[in-house]
């Protein structure tokens, strides 16, 4: 097996029925600021940034599918959902006050992880986004293929 070379998280693409809807939402709900906005001819790309983590927001070229319910998708190659952590969801879901609209939960997985807490929302166009509070990794986990 080769060795391998080293890869850093870079961002995520997102289709955009309004581009600044959907700036405004992560902005406003999850910490984002732009990083740079592109001219392509007819089509802007906006880059948005919340520490290393970044967001390429694009002018969806089709219809949109129907929106996903629960915590996302779940056909294969299709993205099930972005997540987020907080130290404390219900202070989120106090903030949005319903101007967020709710996907799933708030679930608790305290059989998994005592304090682990979970709502899924939705963005302006459909796509579902975790936030969670309390996860933690396991302190040896299994290793793949063993």
């Amino acid at each position: 097996m080769p060795e391998p070379i080293e890869l850093r998280w870079s961002h995520a693409g997102l289709n955009c029925r309004d581009l600044e809807a959907t700036e405004d939402f992560y902005r406003t709900w999850f910490g984002f600021e732009r990083a740079r906005s592109v001219q392509l001819g007819d089509d802007r790309v906006v880059f948005l940034r919340n520490g290393d983590a970044y967001l390429e927001l694009f002018t969806a070229s089709a219809e949109p599918a129907p929106s996903p319910t629960g915590d996302g998708p779940g056909e294969p190659g299709s993205i099930r959902h972005l997540a987020f952590q907080t130290d404390d969801v219900q202070a989120f879901l106090d903030r949005a006050r319903g101007a967020v609209p709710v996907s799933l939960g708030p679930l608790e997985f305290d059989d998994f992880i005592p304090g682990w807490r979970t709502v899924w929302v939705t963005d302006p166009d459909g796509v579902v986004v975790e936030v969670s509070q309390g996860y933690r990794d396991e302190e040896q986990p299994a290793q793949h293929g063993h």
